[in-house]
């Protein structure tokens, strides 16, 4: 029996995410996520060991393998590329950077920018990074080399393949001077970096967060040994709730959500996708087996994050289950989660889990959920849970108000309040997390209602001299040309960049046709201009509209339109004698 949210009070503040990135298999990007859901598919490969084709060719050079289970896996594409002079890393240290540090600095960045936030604008701030990251497989490859007999190398192979500097290496590159912290509890890892994130934030000790996590798979030895330890299924589906649950898949990848208190979201005009009301973690104590649920432990925590939340379990409608398809986990977790949801409760509360699209992530499983229920708040759509067919028996669907989304469901909302779902994160050691998440709708007429022009109503510095004595400040003609900035580290990147500015016109193509597209197009600029990084390689494109500003983008893309690089240089002043037009004319320039 549950206590009544025993230590658990309403949080002071609730907490927003203004941006969110992802880099998951199938998906490099949130929209490609999205995509990914919305169709129903699943991210999950079946390779061949020994067969030296792709990355199950690659972790298992030999043919000889116990089980099936190894023949499949959710992997990410070119996890071996890395931009590493962008963040100023040299060769050799690159080398020694394991894969899960460097999708760490990149998608840290991409999140930032989805923020609407200049990433190199971050220096000096009480910016925090919390993440989950618990595999160091890429060490033991490392050890398996000569490479650690340089003394460059040895060092940077210490600090490559550490978790604390894959945390603190965000924090360096980009100047951040909140807490920095690595979370290792497992499959719940990055939940309960987005709780301490929270925390965090409602203490004062940072004023932004990034918070989520990252997980590779390098080695195929440790592998086989979950495989042959009977946790992996050996048909390679991860079938949560069905009759044939027989274990999960194995999965990689990394999402990273920027969390601000929700008054200075709204103070500054964010983009807000959606409002992280209250979190909760425990612990499973003396269960059947150290790696056993604890039912009692899991419903508990769910008890905690309501009350903290001060939402009544009945209001919440979709939960999106840690759910990975085993045999003993998934009876014990909808026991718990029916039994804390049930009070109340006049409807199903619908569920399901990403895993059986993404397989389980691990260390990063708990930003997945997330960011899905995100954007499923933003869609209005809960996306089909896959491979259920026949009901558990082991669980008493009769006694629970569950309801599997087995197929895709419209986002059950009662009369004008918001959606709200609750994501669990289960780690094996018993360390358990819950988050209440809200979807968040601007109020019409606020800075932030649009959600194109992120941090809209941020305060940006302009120099403008003050108006001639005497004379009425004229105002502003509105705009017919706009001018939308490209920059990076090197001109194919500018090109890259206007690619997928094209990709963005062609993916809102019917928006900007539609009343309002000017203004869609006048925020988007906006962004670019104040939320981005201006690197040193630039190209500027003048527009008046979706057309002209796809003819210019594509002369950048074929190179016409040269992206341009130098050195700054100071600008000085040359006066003929005149005499000022106003009082205190010169001083206006200093």
């Amino acid at each position: 029996m549950a206590r009544e949210g025993a230590g658990a009070v309403p949080t002071s503040e609730p907490v927003a995410i203004i941006g969110m990135a992802c880099r998951f298999p199938g998906a490099n990007d949130i929209d490609a996520f999205w995509r990914l859901l919305e169709a129903g598919e699943s991210a999950v490969i079946e390779g061949v060991p020994g067969s030296g084709v792709g990355r199950i060719g690659e972790l298992f050079p030999d043919a000889d393998v116990q089980s099936e289970a190894c023949r499949f896996g959710a992997y990410l594409d070119e996890i071996d590329q890395f931009d590493a002079s962008f963040f100023r890393i040299s060769p050799i240290e690159a080398q020694m950077l394991d894969p899960q540090q460097r999708m760490m600095l990149e998608t840290s960045w991409q999140a930032l920018e989805d923020a609407g936030i200049d990433p190199d604008g971050l220096a000096g701030s009480r910016t925090g990074v919390y993440a989950g990251i618990s595999n160091n497989e890429y060490r033991n490859l490392i050890l398996d080399t000569s490479a650690t007999a340089e003394p460059a190398a040895s060092l940077y192979s210490v600090t490559g393949t550490s978790f604390n500097t894959a945390i603190g290496r965000v924090a360096f590159a980009l100047g951040l001077q909140g807490p920095a912290l690595a979370v290792d509890t497992a499959c719940s890892s990055s939940l309960v970096a987005v709780h301490q994130a929270v925390v965090g934030l409602q203490r004062q000790e940072a004023d932004l967060a990034l918070a989520g996590g990252v997980h590779a798979i390098l080695s195929g030895r440790l592998l086989e040994m979950r495989a042959n330890a009977g946790m992996l299924a050996p048909d390679g589906r991860c079938k949560t709730f069905d009759a044939a649950a027989n274990g999960y898949v194995r999965g990689e990848g990394c999402g990273i959500l920027v969390l601000k208190r929700l008054s200075d979201a709204e103070a500054d005009g964010d983009r807000i996708w959606a409002v992280v009301r209250g979190a909760a973690l425990n612990q499973d104590g003396a269960s059947p087996g150290l790696t056993v649920p604890s039912g009692p432990a899991q419903q508990q925590v769910i008890v905690d994050a309501l009350a903290r939340a001060d939402i009544e379990a009945g209001a919440v409608d979709y939960v999106e289950a840690h759910g990975t398809g085993t045999p003993v986990g998934d009876p014990i977790e909808a026991e718990a989660t029916g039994t804390a949801y049930s009070q109340g409760r006049d409807r199903p509360l619908l569920i399901g889990s990403v895993k059986t699209n993404l397989g389980h992530l691990e260390a990063a499983a708990g930003s997945a959920a997330l960011i899905k229920v995100a954007l499923a708040m933003k869609h209005g759509v809960i996306p089909r849970h896959l491979n259920y067919r026949e009901p558990n028996p082991a669980i008493p669907w009769e006694r629970l108000p569950l309801q599997v989304t087995a197929e895709p469901t419209e986002w059950p909302i009662a009369g004008d309040r918001p959606p709200l779902a609750g994501i669990s994160g289960f780690g094996w050691s018993g360390t358990n997390a819950h988050v209440v998440l809200e979807g968040y709708g601007a109020p019409e007429g606020t800075p932030g209602a649009s959600g194109s022009a992120a941090g809209a109503a941020r305060p940006v510095e302009l120099l403008l001299p003050p108006p001639a004595e005497g004379k009425e400040e004229a105002a502003s003609p509105a705009r017919a040309t706009r001018l939308l900035p490209l920059s990076g580290k090197s001109d194919g990147a500018v090109r890259d960049l206007a690619s997928l500015y094209l990709e963005w016109l062609d993916d809102r193509s019917g928006e900007l046709e539609a009343p309002g597209g000017d203004a869609i197009l006048a925020d988007m600029a906006w962004t670019a201009s104040v939320g981005r990084s201006q690197l040193g390689n630039r190209a500027g494109v003048p527009f008046r509209d979706a057309a002209s500003l796809r003819e210019a983008l594509t002369t950048v893309v074929e190179g016409e339109h040269e992206p341009g690089a130098g050195t700054a240089t100071k600008v000085a002043f040359a006066y003929t004698g005149q005499a000022s037009q106003w009082v205190g004319m010169g001083a206006a320039l200093y």
